[in-house]
C-alpha cells in the first residue's frame, strides 16, 4: 500500500508516494528549459510533479526524495524540451497526480483540451459536470502537480483573458503563444 506525503520548499510541492515503512519512493531532477529550471518528480515509473523552480533552492529542501535522473525522468525531460521547441504536442508518459476525485476529473478534462486551444474555467466546470463549480475548477488547476503535461495553462478566463498560472502569466502567455505558432 502506498500513502502520500508533501516534500515542499521553493521548488513547490511534490507530493511523495512511501511504502507502509514510510520508505521514500521517488526521484527528481531538473531541467533547464527556454522558461527556466523545471523539476520533474516520478515515484514508481509514473510521473508525479512538474514545477518551476526557484534558483535559490537548497538540497536541503528536498532531502526526502531522491535527486536522481530515472530513465523515465529522462524521457519526461526529452519530451518536454521538444514541446518547448514546438516539436511535440502530446505527451506519451505514464502520469499520477495526486489529489481529490474532484481535482482528477478536472485534471482529466484538461487533458483534452487541444494543443493550441483554449477552455474557460466555466467551460471546464461544464464538461467536469458542475457547471456552477468554476471557482472549484480554479482551485483544482492550481493545485494540478504536473504543470504544462496536464496543461492547466491553456484553462483561460470567461472573458479570454489569462488569469492565474503558478509560474507566472508571462509563461503562461509563452506557453498559449507556442502553441499557437506550432499549430
Amino acid at each position: 500500500m502506498l500513502y502520500e506525503g508533501i516534500v515542499s520548499g521553493n521548488i513547490g510541492k511534490y507530493k511523495l508516494i512511501t511504502d507502509l515503512e514510510g520508505r521514500k519512493m521517488g526521484n527528481i531532477f531538473f531541467y533547464d528549459t527556454v522558461i527556466g529550471k523545471i523539476g520533474i518528480a516520478e515515484t514508481n515509473n509514473n510521473i508525479t510533479n512538474v514545477s518551476f523552480v526557484d534558483d535559490n533552492m537548497d538540497n536541503a529542501q528536498i532531502e526526502d526524495i531522491e535527486v536522481n535522473e530515472t530513465p523515465l525522468l529522462k524521457e519526461a525531460g526529452k519530451q518536454l524540451q521538444q514541446y518547448l521547441e514546438g516539436n511535440r504536442k502530446d505527451f506519451d508518459l505514464p502520469l499520477l497526480p495526486v489529489g481529490t476525485e474532484f481535482q482528477k476529473n478536472v485534471w482529466k478534462v484538461l487533458q483534452t483540451i487541444p494543443y493550441g486551444a483554449t477552455l474557460s474555467y466555466k467551460q471546464v466546470a461544464e464538461k467536469v459536470g458542475s457547471p456552477k463549480a468554476a471557482r472549484a475548477v480554479g482551485m483544482a488547476n492550481n493545485r494540478n502537480p504536473i504543470a504544462i503535461i496536464i496543461p492547466c495553462h491553456r484553462v483561460i478566463g470567461a472573458n479570454g483573458r489569462l488569469v492565474g498560472y503558478g509560474g507566472g502569466l508571462h509563461i503562461k502567455e509563452y506557453l498559449l503563444n507556442m502553441e499557437r505558432q506550432n499549430i
